[in-house]
């Protein structure tokens, strides 16, 4: 067997395995299929996840499942105002041994697992927040001067609630930037309510099974990256992410009049493995231009922000990535 064709069997088998990990989801978060892929494409890509939605859409109830799914060591944080950075790094405490000798102890926070679930990130005080910043993009944390390493892989899915505003703290946009993908969790329909009141007000409710371990996960995080992905899909990349820069020569002028700032070149080394996620989620061997487009709202949106101007009209930033990319493929598709 060539490289290639040990490759695509390689792609084939992981994409029944995470057909096989959707379904034990979706058997407890029930009829959110777009954001069980969003969120597993976060994991897919080594990165991180920023869930937001109103109280009560099973945010939490779909971190708790993915960590039994994909076989991760998982703890969750409660995000308060008066919660400390070693709260969650841990801290130094003095100890005194049996021979009288005194010696300092490091006691680990739940920051050292694997699946780190923030709920509300955005109540704890900014100094807390940076907390993991450090964490997030080098998987390791700095306390009393020694670097420790954090679990392996190591992934942090937050939450936020887009509506209560009151006691809390923004995200920054260096933090923003960390986050792989925004996922916003919606309400769901008629039909799906039916199915979610059915199951989880009876005496039985379905149980998760795990179908990935942490050693799987990273052989997939591997694949992922040696997925080949086409010229024109590099380029459409490239062209999407400097669009919404207002300062570049070729940004189209209701960019310029709208965006107050367009993301850096992180959220194209993000697009271009989200879209691998999803061609592998769909069980397609390369990315196409269709997956830009689709994956271009959760990785840009919270990258960039609209002026003031632009805010006070009431325009809409999913509306302009939507547009910019549609237009994009167009005139793609045209040449």
């Amino acid at each position: 067997m060539t490289k290639a064709e040990d490759m695509v069997a390689q792609i084939e088998a992981l994409g029944e395995k995470l057909a096989e990990a959707k379904k034990s989801i979706t058997s407890r978060f029930i009829g959110q299929e777009r954001v069980v892929d969003l969120t597993l494409t976060a994991l897919l890509c080594g990165g991180h996840g920023l869930l937001i939605g109103l109280p009560g859409l099973g945010k939490t109830r779909l971190v708790e499942t993915l960590s039994t799914v994909m076989g991760l060591d998982g703890s969750r944080v409660q995000f308060t105002p008066d919660l400390m950075p070693a709260d969650i790094l841990g801290s130094e405490v003095l100890e005194t041994g049996a021979d009288g000798v005194r010696s300092f102890r490091f006691i680990e926070g739940p920051i050292f697992c694997q699946l780190l679930m923030a709920d509300e990130i955005n109540r704890a005080s900014p100094r807390t927040q940076s907390a993991l910043l450090q964490a997030m993009q080098e998987k390791t944390v700095t306390v009393a001067g020694q670097d420790r390493a954090l679990g392996v892989p190591f992934h942090v899915l937050a939450t936020q609630n887009p509506i209560e505003q009151e006691g809390t703290y923004p995200l920054p946009e260096a933090q923003l930037d960390r986050f792989l993908v925004q996922i916003d969790v919606a309400y769901p329909d008629r039909d799906t309510e039916r199915d979610i009141l059915i199951a989880t007000t009876g005496d039985v409710e379905a149980q998760a099974t795990q179908t990935f371990t942490a050693a799987e996960l990273l052989d997939a995080q591997r694949l992922l990256r040696r997925m080949p992905v086409g010229e024109s899909v590099v380029e459409m990349i490239l062209d999407l992410v400097r669009a919404f820069r207002p300062e570049e020569d070729g940004a189209s002028q209701q960019v310029r009049e709208t965006v107050a700032w367009g993301p850096g070149p992180r959220a194209a080394q993000a697009l271009i493995l989200a879209v691998r996620a999803r061609a592998l989620l769909q069980g397609r061997l390369a990315p196409s231009a269709e997956d830009v487009i689709d994956m271009a709202r959760p990785v840009l949106s919270h990258r960039m922000a609209l002026n003031f101007a632009a805010r006070a009209r009431g325009d809409s930033l999913y509306a302009l990535i939507d547009e910019t990319a549609a237009n994009l493929s167009g005139a793609k598709a045209a040449a």
